[in-house]
Protein backbone atom coordinates (compact mmCIF):
# COMPACT_ATOMS: atom_id res chain seq x y z
CA UNK A 1 0.00 0.00 0.00
CA UNK A 2 1.39 3.39 -0.93
CA UNK A 3 1.68 6.13 1.68
CA UNK A 4 0.81 9.80 1.36
CA UNK A 5 3.82 12.03 1.11
CA UNK A 6 4.39 13.57 4.52
CA UNK A 7 5.08 16.99 3.05
CA UNK A 8 2.06 17.43 0.84
CA UNK A 9 2.67 20.28 -1.59
CA UNK A 10 0.17 23.09 -1.09
CA UNK A 11 1.75 25.45 -3.61
CA UNK A 12 -1.28 25.56 -5.88
CA UNK A 13 -3.66 25.75 -2.94
CA UNK A 14 -1.85 28.86 -1.82
CA UNK A 15 -1.19 30.40 -5.23
CA UNK A 16 -4.49 29.88 -7.07
CA UNK A 17 -7.65 31.77 -6.26
CA UNK A 18 -10.82 29.89 -5.35
CA UNK A 19 -12.26 30.72 -8.78
CA UNK A 20 -9.14 29.35 -10.51
CA UNK A 21 -9.27 26.14 -8.47
CA UNK A 22 -12.99 25.81 -9.13
CA UNK A 23 -12.49 26.18 -12.89
CA UNK A 24 -10.03 23.26 -12.86
CA UNK A 25 -12.37 21.12 -10.79
CA UNK A 26 -15.42 21.95 -12.92
CA UNK A 27 -13.75 20.82 -16.15
CA UNK A 28 -15.41 17.65 -17.38
CA UNK A 29 -17.77 17.30 -14.41
CA UNK A 30 -21.49 16.60 -14.68
CA UNK A 31 -22.69 17.84 -11.31
CA UNK A 32 -21.28 19.18 -8.03
CA UNK A 33 -23.48 18.64 -4.96
CA UNK A 34 -23.15 21.23 -3.78
CA UNK A 35 -20.89 23.84 -5.33
CA UNK A 36 -21.41 26.19 -2.37
CA UNK A 37 -20.20 23.45 -0.01
CA UNK A 38 -17.16 22.86 -2.21
CA UNK A 39 -16.27 26.55 -2.20
CA UNK A 40 -16.57 26.61 1.59
CA UNK A 41 -14.21 23.64 1.86
CA UNK A 42 -11.71 25.18 -0.57
CA UNK A 43 -11.71 28.35 1.50
CA UNK A 44 -10.36 26.34 4.44
CA UNK A 45 -6.99 26.45 2.68
CA UNK A 46 -6.04 22.92 3.71
CA UNK A 47 -5.66 19.76 1.63
CA UNK A 48 -9.07 18.12 1.28
CA UNK A 49 -9.58 14.37 1.57
CA UNK A 50 -10.71 13.26 -1.90
CA UNK A 51 -12.19 9.79 -2.21
CA UNK A 52 -13.11 7.61 -5.18
CA UNK A 53 -14.08 3.97 -4.88
CA UNK A 54 -13.47 1.23 -7.42
CA UNK A 55 -14.78 -2.30 -7.20
CA UNK A 56 -12.18 -4.63 -8.74
CA UNK A 57 -14.72 -6.27 -11.04
CA UNK A 58 -12.42 -6.44 -14.08
CA UNK A 59 -8.65 -6.83 -14.39
CA UNK A 60 -8.00 -3.89 -16.68
CA UNK A 61 -9.21 -0.37 -17.36
CA UNK A 62 -10.17 1.54 -20.49
CA UNK A 63 -10.27 5.27 -21.27
CA UNK A 64 -13.84 5.49 -20.01
CA UNK A 65 -12.61 4.60 -16.52
CA UNK A 66 -9.88 7.23 -16.68
CA UNK A 67 -12.37 10.13 -16.84
CA UNK A 68 -12.80 9.77 -13.08
CA UNK A 69 -9.11 9.09 -12.44
CA UNK A 70 -8.21 12.22 -14.42
CA UNK A 71 -10.44 14.24 -12.11
CA UNK A 72 -8.57 12.78 -9.15
CA UNK A 73 -5.38 13.93 -10.87
CA UNK A 74 -6.78 17.49 -11.08
CA UNK A 75 -7.37 17.48 -7.31
CA UNK A 76 -3.94 15.95 -6.70
CA UNK A 77 -2.24 18.63 -8.79
CA UNK A 78 -4.05 21.23 -6.69
CA UNK A 79 -2.42 19.78 -3.57
CA UNK A 80 -5.28 17.71 -2.15
CA UNK A 81 -5.01 14.24 -0.58
CA UNK A 82 -6.21 11.42 -2.83
CA UNK A 83 -7.72 8.23 -1.42
CA UNK A 84 -8.01 5.56 -4.09
CA UNK A 85 -10.37 3.09 -2.47
CA UNK A 86 -10.48 -0.47 -3.74
CA UNK A 87 -13.79 -2.00 -2.70
CA UNK A 88 -12.62 -5.51 -1.93
CA UNK A 89 -15.38 -5.80 0.68
CA UNK A 90 -18.15 -4.29 -1.46
CA UNK A 91 -17.08 -6.50 -4.38
CA UNK A 92 -18.23 -9.45 -2.30
CA UNK A 93 -21.72 -7.95 -2.29
CA UNK A 94 -21.84 -6.97 -5.97
CA UNK A 95 -22.79 -3.48 -7.13
CA UNK A 96 -26.43 -3.57 -8.29
CA UNK A 97 -26.10 -0.24 -10.13
CA UNK A 98 -27.57 -0.48 -13.61
CA UNK A 99 -28.30 -4.18 -13.22
CA UNK A 100 -31.67 -5.77 -13.85
CA UNK A 101 -30.67 -8.97 -12.09
CA UNK A 102 -28.66 -9.84 -9.01
CA UNK A 103 -24.95 -9.80 -9.85
CA UNK A 104 -22.82 -12.69 -8.56
CA UNK A 105 -20.23 -11.58 -5.98
CA UNK A 106 -16.55 -12.06 -6.78
CA UNK A 107 -14.31 -14.65 -5.16
CA UNK A 108 -11.39 -13.59 -2.93
CA UNK A 109 -8.93 -14.72 -5.60
CA UNK A 110 -10.65 -12.66 -8.33
CA UNK A 111 -10.71 -9.61 -6.06
CA UNK A 112 -7.00 -9.89 -5.18
CA UNK A 113 -5.90 -10.37 -8.80
CA UNK A 114 -8.04 -7.52 -10.12
CA UNK A 115 -7.05 -5.15 -7.32
CA UNK A 116 -3.36 -5.68 -8.08
CA UNK A 117 -3.74 -4.74 -11.74
CA UNK A 118 -5.98 -1.77 -10.84
CA UNK A 119 -3.28 -0.26 -8.66
CA UNK A 120 -0.63 -0.75 -11.36
CA UNK A 121 -2.74 1.01 -13.96
CA UNK A 122 -3.93 4.05 -11.99
CA UNK A 123 -0.34 5.05 -11.25
CA UNK A 124 0.11 5.77 -14.94
CA UNK A 125 -2.05 8.83 -14.14
CA UNK A 126 -1.79 9.50 -10.40
CA UNK A 127 1.41 10.21 -8.46
CA UNK A 128 2.07 7.02 -6.51
CA UNK A 129 3.92 8.86 -3.73
CA UNK A 130 0.97 11.20 -3.15
CA UNK A 131 -1.83 8.64 -3.39
CA UNK A 132 -3.22 6.64 -0.51
CA UNK A 133 -4.52 3.25 -1.69
CA UNK A 134 -7.01 1.83 0.80
CA UNK A 135 -9.20 -1.28 0.93
CA UNK A 136 -12.58 -1.05 2.61
CA UNK A 137 -12.12 -4.50 4.15
CA UNK A 138 -9.74 -2.68 6.54
CA UNK A 139 -12.67 -1.30 8.51
CA UNK A 140 -15.53 -3.61 7.56
CA UNK A 141 -13.72 -6.72 8.74
CA UNK A 142 -13.64 -5.08 12.18
CA UNK A 143 -17.39 -4.41 12.34
CA UNK A 144 -19.61 -6.79 14.25
CA UNK A 145 -23.00 -8.07 13.18
CA UNK A 146 -24.47 -5.53 15.59
CA UNK A 147 -22.54 -2.75 13.85
CA UNK A 148 -23.93 -3.83 10.47
CA UNK A 149 -27.47 -3.90 11.87
CA UNK A 150 -26.94 -0.39 13.24
CA UNK A 151 -25.74 0.71 9.79
CA UNK A 152 -28.75 -0.89 8.11
CA UNK A 153 -31.04 1.02 10.50
CA UNK A 154 -29.84 4.32 9.03
CA UNK A 155 -32.01 3.93 5.92
CA UNK A 156 -35.51 2.77 4.99
CA UNK A 157 -36.65 0.28 2.37
CA UNK A 158 -38.81 2.96 0.73
CA UNK A 159 -35.75 5.20 0.35
CA UNK A 160 -33.81 2.34 -1.23
CA UNK A 161 -36.63 1.71 -3.68
CA UNK A 162 -36.26 5.27 -4.92
CA UNK A 163 -33.15 4.10 -6.74
CA UNK A 164 -34.00 3.80 -10.41
CA UNK A 165 -32.64 0.29 -10.91
CA UNK A 166 -34.31 -1.03 -7.74
CA UNK A 167 -37.66 0.61 -8.54
CA UNK A 168 -37.67 -0.86 -12.07
CA UNK A 169 -36.86 -4.32 -10.80
CA UNK A 170 -39.51 -4.04 -8.08
CA UNK A 171 -42.13 -2.91 -10.60
CA UNK A 172 -41.20 -5.75 -12.95
CA UNK A 173 -41.33 -8.22 -10.05
CA UNK A 174 -37.69 -9.10 -10.66
CA UNK A 175 -36.07 -10.43 -7.48
CA UNK A 176 -34.01 -8.06 -5.35
CA UNK A 177 -31.85 -9.76 -2.76
CA UNK A 178 -31.65 -8.20 0.72
CA UNK A 179 -27.85 -8.00 0.51
CA UNK A 180 -28.13 -5.65 -2.48
CA UNK A 181 -29.70 -3.02 -0.23
CA UNK A 182 -26.49 -3.13 1.79
CA UNK A 183 -24.33 -1.98 -1.10
CA UNK A 184 -25.21 1.75 -1.01
CA UNK A 185 -24.95 1.71 2.79
CA UNK A 186 -21.53 0.06 2.73
CA UNK A 187 -20.25 2.44 0.06
CA UNK A 188 -21.65 5.36 2.02
CA UNK A 189 -19.98 4.16 5.20
CA UNK A 190 -16.63 4.24 3.41
CA UNK A 191 -16.94 8.04 3.45
CA UNK A 192 -17.56 7.93 7.20
CA UNK A 193 -14.50 5.72 7.76
CA UNK A 194 -12.29 8.02 5.67
CA UNK A 195 -13.93 11.27 6.84
CA UNK A 196 -14.03 12.26 3.18
CA UNK A 197 -14.43 15.89 2.16
CA UNK A 198 -15.23 15.06 -1.45
CA UNK A 199 -16.30 11.86 -3.21
CA UNK A 200 -16.13 11.35 -6.97
CA UNK A 201 -18.13 8.94 -9.09
CA UNK A 202 -19.87 8.43 -12.39
CA UNK A 203 -23.37 9.76 -12.98
CA UNK A 204 -24.68 6.24 -12.36
CA UNK A 205 -23.30 6.44 -8.81
CA UNK A 206 -25.23 9.54 -7.68
CA UNK A 207 -27.48 7.62 -5.27
CA UNK A 208 -24.50 5.89 -3.63
CA UNK A 209 -22.52 9.13 -3.33
CA UNK A 210 -25.45 10.91 -1.70
CA UNK A 211 -25.79 7.99 0.71
CA UNK A 212 -22.29 8.79 1.95
CA UNK A 213 -23.31 12.41 2.44
CA UNK A 214 -26.36 11.31 4.45
CA UNK A 215 -24.47 8.82 6.61
CA UNK A 216 -21.71 11.28 7.46
CA UNK A 217 -24.34 13.67 8.81
CA UNK A 218 -25.91 10.92 10.89
CA UNK A 219 -22.52 9.87 12.28
CA UNK A 220 -21.79 13.45 13.33
CA UNK A 221 -19.42 14.39 10.51
CA UNK A 222 -19.52 17.28 8.07
CA UNK A 223 -21.15 16.02 4.87
CA UNK A 224 -18.98 15.40 1.85
CA UNK A 225 -19.32 17.13 -1.51
CA UNK A 226 -20.42 14.75 -4.26
CA UNK A 227 -18.98 15.26 -7.73
CA UNK A 228 -20.16 13.19 -10.67
CA UNK A 229 -18.41 12.84 -14.02
CA UNK A 230 -20.14 11.88 -17.29
CA UNK A 231 -20.09 8.42 -18.78
CA UNK A 232 -17.78 8.52 -21.80
CA UNK A 233 -19.13 7.37 -25.14
CA UNK A 234 -17.16 4.69 -26.93
CA UNK A 235 -15.63 4.82 -30.38
CA UNK A 236 -19.02 4.26 -32.00
CA UNK A 237 -20.06 7.69 -30.74
CA UNK A 238 -23.33 6.36 -29.32
CA UNK A 239 -22.98 3.78 -26.57
CA UNK A 240 -21.09 3.87 -23.29
CA UNK A 241 -17.47 2.79 -23.73
CA UNK A 242 -17.52 -0.90 -22.96
CA UNK A 243 -15.42 -3.95 -23.64
CA UNK A 244 -18.53 -6.02 -24.27
CA UNK A 245 -19.50 -3.63 -27.08
CA UNK A 246 -15.98 -3.54 -28.52
CA UNK A 247 -15.99 0.28 -28.66
CA UNK A 248 -13.24 0.81 -26.11
CA UNK A 249 -9.59 1.88 -25.91
CA UNK A 250 -7.80 -0.09 -23.19
CA UNK A 251 -4.99 1.38 -21.11
CA UNK A 252 -2.95 -1.72 -21.95
CA UNK A 253 -3.60 -1.52 -25.71
CA UNK A 254 -0.37 -1.47 -27.71
CA UNK A 255 0.70 1.98 -28.96
CA UNK A 256 -0.28 1.13 -32.52
CA UNK A 257 -3.68 -0.19 -31.51
CA UNK A 258 -4.37 2.84 -29.31
CA UNK A 259 -3.30 5.18 -32.11
CA UNK A 260 -5.50 3.47 -34.68
CA UNK A 261 -8.54 3.37 -32.41
CA UNK A 262 -8.36 7.05 -31.44
CA UNK A 263 -7.98 8.13 -35.05
CA UNK A 264 -11.05 6.04 -35.93
CA UNK A 265 -13.41 7.86 -33.55
CA UNK A 266 -16.17 10.06 -35.06
CA UNK A 267 -15.27 13.73 -35.45
CA UNK A 268 -18.23 14.55 -33.20
CA UNK A 269 -16.35 13.10 -30.21
CA UNK A 270 -13.15 15.11 -30.61
CA UNK A 271 -14.01 17.98 -28.25
CA UNK A 272 -15.54 15.63 -25.68
CA UNK A 273 -12.50 13.34 -25.66
CA UNK A 274 -10.17 16.33 -25.31
CA UNK A 275 -12.19 17.75 -22.42
CA UNK A 276 -12.32 14.48 -20.48
CA UNK A 277 -9.06 12.74 -21.44
CA UNK A 278 -6.48 15.41 -22.27
CA UNK A 279 -4.46 17.31 -19.69
CA UNK A 280 -3.97 20.25 -22.05
CA UNK A 281 -5.34 23.55 -20.69
CA UNK A 282 -8.82 24.33 -21.99
CA UNK A 283 -7.45 27.45 -23.72
CA UNK A 284 -5.24 25.18 -25.81
CA UNK A 285 -8.12 22.78 -26.45
CA UNK A 286 -10.35 25.66 -27.55
CA UNK A 287 -7.61 26.85 -29.93
CA UNK A 288 -7.37 23.38 -31.51
CA UNK A 289 -11.15 23.22 -31.92
CA UNK A 290 -11.11 26.67 -33.55
CA UNK A 291 -8.42 25.51 -35.98
CA UNK A 292 -10.53 22.48 -36.88
CA UNK A 293 -13.59 24.64 -37.48
CA UNK A 294 -11.44 26.87 -39.69
CA UNK A 295 -10.53 23.91 -41.89
CA UNK A 296 -7.71 21.99 -40.20
CA UNK A 297 -7.95 18.25 -40.87
CA UNK A 298 -9.72 16.56 -37.91
CA UNK A 299 -7.32 13.62 -38.25
CA UNK A 300 -4.46 15.94 -37.27
CA UNK A 301 -6.35 16.97 -34.13
CA UNK A 302 -7.02 13.33 -33.27
CA UNK A 303 -3.35 12.51 -33.84
CA UNK A 304 -2.29 15.10 -31.26
CA UNK A 305 -4.61 13.54 -28.68
CA UNK A 306 -3.50 10.00 -29.57
CA UNK A 307 0.15 10.91 -29.06
CA UNK A 308 -0.59 12.55 -25.70
CA UNK A 309 -2.44 9.47 -24.42
CA UNK A 310 0.12 7.00 -25.76
CA UNK A 311 2.91 8.93 -24.05
CA UNK A 312 0.93 8.85 -20.79
CA UNK A 313 0.29 5.11 -20.83
CA UNK A 314 3.52 4.03 -22.55
CA UNK A 315 6.29 6.58 -23.19
CA UNK A 316 7.38 9.39 -25.50
CA UNK A 317 9.20 7.07 -27.90
CA UNK A 318 6.12 4.87 -28.28
CA UNK A 319 4.02 7.96 -28.98
CA UNK A 320 6.43 9.16 -31.66
CA UNK A 321 6.46 5.77 -33.39
CA UNK A 322 2.86 4.62 -32.86
CA UNK A 323 1.84 5.50 -36.42
CA UNK A 324 4.27 2.88 -37.68
CA UNK A 325 2.27 0.07 -36.12
CA UNK A 326 -1.23 1.43 -36.62
CA UNK A 327 -1.96 -0.27 -39.92
CA UNK A 328 -1.46 2.89 -41.94
CA UNK A 329 0.88 3.27 -44.93
CA UNK A 330 4.48 3.44 -43.72
CA UNK A 331 7.26 5.41 -45.29
CA UNK A 332 9.55 3.30 -47.43
CA UNK A 333 11.88 1.28 -45.24
CA UNK A 334 9.87 1.77 -42.00
CA UNK A 335 8.76 -1.22 -39.96
CA UNK A 336 5.92 -1.46 -37.43
CA UNK A 337 6.99 -1.05 -33.79
CA UNK A 338 4.98 -4.10 -32.63
CA UNK A 339 6.07 -6.35 -35.52
CA UNK A 340 4.24 -9.70 -35.32
CA UNK A 341 6.49 -12.74 -35.02
CA UNK A 342 5.41 -16.01 -36.64
CA UNK A 343 7.08 -19.43 -36.50
CA UNK A 344 6.16 -21.92 -39.24
CA UNK A 345 6.83 -25.65 -39.23
CA UNK A 346 7.94 -27.84 -42.12
CA UNK A 347 5.95 -31.03 -42.59
CA UNK A 348 7.74 -34.38 -42.46
CA UNK A 349 9.81 -34.76 -45.57
CA UNK A 350 9.28 -31.15 -46.61
CA UNK A 351 12.50 -29.31 -47.48
CA UNK A 352 11.18 -25.75 -47.90
CA UNK A 353 8.11 -23.51 -47.76
CA UNK A 354 7.25 -21.51 -50.87
CA UNK A 355 6.22 -17.90 -50.51
CA UNK A 356 2.53 -18.54 -51.30
CA UNK A 357 2.42 -21.09 -48.46
CA UNK A 358 4.24 -18.68 -46.15
CA UNK A 359 1.85 -15.80 -46.89
CA UNK A 360 -1.16 -18.00 -46.15
CA UNK A 361 0.19 -19.65 -43.02
CA UNK A 362 1.46 -16.34 -41.59
CA UNK A 363 -1.93 -14.69 -42.23
CA UNK A 364 -0.34 -12.18 -44.59
CA UNK A 365 -2.82 -13.06 -47.34
CA UNK A 366 -6.52 -13.96 -47.24
CA UNK A 367 -6.05 -17.03 -49.43
CA UNK A 368 -3.83 -18.56 -52.12
CA UNK A 369 -5.42 -16.50 -54.86
CA UNK A 370 -4.71 -13.28 -52.95
CA UNK A 371 -1.10 -14.37 -52.34
CA UNK A 372 -0.54 -15.10 -56.03
CA UNK A 373 -2.10 -11.77 -56.99
CA UNK A 374 0.27 -9.84 -54.69
CA UNK A 375 3.24 -11.71 -56.12
CA UNK A 376 2.18 -10.86 -59.66
CA UNK A 377 1.94 -7.18 -58.67
CA UNK A 378 5.42 -7.31 -57.10
CA UNK A 379 3.78 -6.35 -53.79
CA UNK A 380 5.66 -8.88 -51.65
CA UNK A 381 9.04 -8.02 -50.13
CA UNK A 382 11.40 -10.19 -48.12
CA UNK A 383 13.96 -8.22 -46.11
CA UNK A 384 13.14 -5.21 -48.27
CA UNK A 385 13.60 -6.95 -51.64
CA UNK A 386 10.78 -7.90 -54.01
CA UNK A 387 10.33 -11.64 -54.53
CA UNK A 388 8.40 -13.81 -56.99
CA UNK A 389 6.43 -17.04 -56.67
CA UNK A 390 9.62 -19.14 -56.82
CA UNK A 391 10.94 -17.77 -53.51
CA UNK A 392 11.14 -20.24 -50.60
CA UNK A 393 12.50 -20.56 -47.09
CA UNK A 394 14.27 -23.53 -45.51
CA UNK A 395 14.50 -24.59 -41.88
CA UNK A 396 16.41 -22.15 -39.67
CA UNK A 397 15.78 -19.03 -41.76
CA UNK A 398 14.23 -15.85 -40.29
CA UNK A 399 13.12 -12.95 -42.49
CA UNK A 400 10.93 -9.84 -42.45
CA UNK A 401 8.07 -10.14 -44.92
CA UNK A 402 5.91 -7.29 -46.19
CA UNK A 403 2.75 -8.18 -48.11
CA UNK A 404 1.14 -5.14 -49.70
CA UNK A 405 1.34 -1.83 -47.89
CA UNK A 406 0.05 -2.79 -44.46
CA UNK A 407 0.83 -6.45 -43.63
CA UNK A 408 4.17 -7.23 -41.97
CA UNK A 409 5.59 -10.18 -40.06
CA UNK A 410 8.89 -11.55 -38.82
CA UNK A 411 8.76 -15.14 -40.06
CA UNK A 412 10.90 -18.03 -38.87
CA UNK A 413 10.84 -21.50 -40.39
CA UNK A 414 11.60 -24.07 -37.70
Amino acid sequence: MSQLATNNSNSKLNSLSIDEQLAIIQRGTHEILSEDDLIAKLKLGRPLRIKAGFDPTAPDLHLGHTVLINKLKHFQDLGHDIYFLIGDYTAKIGDPTGKNTTRPPLTDEQIQNNAKTYAEQVFKILDKDKTKVVFNSEWFNKLSAGDMIALASQQTVSRMLERDDFSKRYAAQTPISIHEFLYPLVQGYDSVALEADVELGGTDQTFNLLMGRTLQSRYGQESQVCITVPILEGLDGVNKMSKSLGNYVAIYDTPGTMYQKILSMPDTLIRRYYEFLSFKPMQEVDALMAEMEAGRNPQEIKRILAEELIERFHNAEAAANAHKSAGNVLADGELPVDLPEVTLQLDDGQEALFITQILNQADLAKNSASAKDMLKRNAVKVDGEEVNAGFSLISGQTVIIQAGKKAFAKVTVA
